[in-house]
C-alpha cells in the first residue's frame, strides 16, 4: 500500500452522496484532521486538487491537468551521512493538495488501473483494488456492493414473477 493512499482515499471520497444528495466535506477540519493547518489559501488549493484528481480517476481529464497544481513545486534532497532524502519545497497552502497529487502518482504507477470510481453510478466515492484478480467494483461491500446485488436480484425476480 502506498504511505499516502489513505489519505488520497479520504480526500477523493470527501464528496459523498447522501440520500441523493452530493455533500461536501472538505473543510479547514478534515484539512486540521489530515495534517493541514486548515487556512482558507489551503482549502482552496486542496479542493481544486480533489478536482482534478477525481477527473483524472474518472479518465474525464488529462494528465496535463495536473500542471497548474505542481506549478512552482521542486524537490531538493538532503544529504546525511548515512542517507540521502528528499524534501518537498512547496508554499505550505499548497502542502495538502500536492501531497494528494504526488499519493496519486504512486498509486497510478505502483498499481495500475486499479483506482477508480465506484461501479455504482449513485455513489461519487473511489476505491483502490487490492485484490489478486483486480475486479473489485465497489467502494464498500456494506454500501454499494449489497445495494446493487441486492437491486439486480430484485430486478432478476420481478422479471421472472411476473405474471403473463
Amino acid at each position: 500500500m502506498v504511505a499516502d493512499e489513505t489519505f488520497l482515499l479520504d480526500l477523493l471520497n470527501s464528496t459523498p452522496v447522501v440520500d441523493g444528495a452530493a455533500r461536501d466535506e472538505l473543510d479547514a477540519d478534515w484539512l486540521r484532521a489530515h495534517g493541514g493547518t486548515g487556512t482558507p489559501a489551503e482549502l482552496r488549493a486542496t479542493a481544486e486538487a480533489r478536482e482534478v484528481l477525481q477527473a483524472l480517476s474518472r479518465a474525464e481529464a488529462p494528465l496535463t491537468a495536473l500542471a497548474p497544481l505542481l506549478d512552482g513545486v521542486r524537490r531538493r534532497p538532503v544529504v546525511t551521512d548515512d542517507d540521502v532524502t528528499w524534501e518537498l519545497d512547496v508554499p505550505d497552502a499548497r502542502r495538502p493538495a500536492v501531497r494528494a497529487v504526488l499519493a496519486w502518482d504512486e498509486v497510478r504507477r505502483s498499481s495500475p488501473g486499479r483506482l477508480r470510481p465506484c461501479a455504482n453510478t449513485e455513489c461519487a466515492r473511489f476505491l483502490v483494488d487490492h485484490s489478486k484478480p483486480n475486479r473489485a467494483r465497489w467502494c464498500s461491500m456494506a454500501l454499494c456492493g449489497n445495494r446493487m446485488k441486492a437491486r439486480r436480484h430484485y430486478e432478476r425476480t420481478r422479471t421472472t414473477d411476473a405474471p403473463r
